[in-house]
């Protein structure tokens, strides 16, 4: 096929021999099989700002480190510089999620290298050697549907734990290979800590695996994963081990509105005290 503009310089270079075929047009970015040497790997081209479809930049982005004071000044400035920083920016986040989250043995893609907005890496294949399957081209039975949820689960507790919300998971962004699945798709990933949508971003993706997987095991539907772990995570007491069970109580206290009562009519006596003492000053 002939050569996308964006990939022409790594062949030119030689990092790449071939390009085989386009596997998918995303909505951050095109995805395509390339030929390095003997081994086929993925090639992902980020597509520019101005061509994504995907929305909320700047709630991903939120919490994201600038090494370089002077790129961060002028990604605030919106300058053009400082835009083409920004876009940087939003591409290697991905890059440094999946080595990030390859390091903490997490089920992902292997990355190899990034330049000019295209990320090569591991072709994530099945038991045949074809491409893997997206969930979302896939009918599991209920106990595939089961064992692949909990493998699931504890991946998504090894990115929690390592810092990472992965954003935007759904069936769609996760891949079947001949192990199970593999999670893909990670330039919108935030920092669990430092993003103030990362809890309900973290219950989104959460809740959008179970459903997927609760089509072919409805009783998975049951489960509350999702706040259970977010609260282990916040206390400080998850690890990639720690032992789950799917159940989240919330914690309800009964209110004693006598004593709410007593406390405000307290305050208001302390404030209208203040004011008594304030104007008798005042006629001094």
């Amino acid at each position: 096929m002939k050569i996308p503009n964006r990939i022409q310089p790594l062949v030119d270079d030689g990092l790449i021999d071939n390009v085989l075929q386009r596997l998918k047009s995303g909505k951050e970015a095109d995805v395509y099989t390339v030929l390095c040497g003997d081994k086929i790997q993925c090639a992902k081209v980020y597509k520019e700002a101005t061509q994504r479809s995907f929305k909320q930049a700047v709630q991903y982005q939120e919490g994201r480190k600038v090494r370089n004071s002077r790129n961060a000044r002028a990604m605030q400035k919106g300058s053009k510089f400082g835009r083409k920083q920004q876009e940087e920016e939003w591409q290697t986040a991905e890059v440094e999620a999946l080595f990030r989250l390859a390091k903490a043995g997490v089920r992902v893609p292997e990355p190899y290298l990034c330049i000019d907005g295209v990320l090569l890496m591991e072709l994530v294949t099945d038991a045949e050697g074809a491409v893997a399957p997206r969930l979302s081209d896939v009918t599991l039975s209920e106990a595939d549907a089961v064992a692949d949820f909990h493998t699931m689960i504890r991946n998504i507790v090894r990115m929690l734990c390592a810092g990472i919300v992965h954003g935007d998971l759904s069936e769609f962004n996760v891949l079947l290979d001949a192990e199970g699945p593999v999670i893909i798709d990670l330039p919108q990933a935030v920092d669990a800590a430092a993003n103030n949508h990362a809890e309900s971003m973290f219950e989104r993706d959460v809740n959008n695996i179970t459903a997927y997987y609760g089509q072919f095991a409805p009783q998975l539907l049951q489960t509350r994963y999702a706040k259970e772990i977010w609260l282990l995570y916040e206390e400080g007491k998850l690890t990639p081990e720690t032992v789950l069970t799917g159940m989240f109580v919330e914690e309800l206290h009964d209110v004693d509105m006598g004593s709410l009562l007593d406390e405000i009519i307290a305050a208001e006596d302390e404030h209208y005290e203040r004011q008594r003492a304030a104007k008798e000053r005042d006629e001094e």
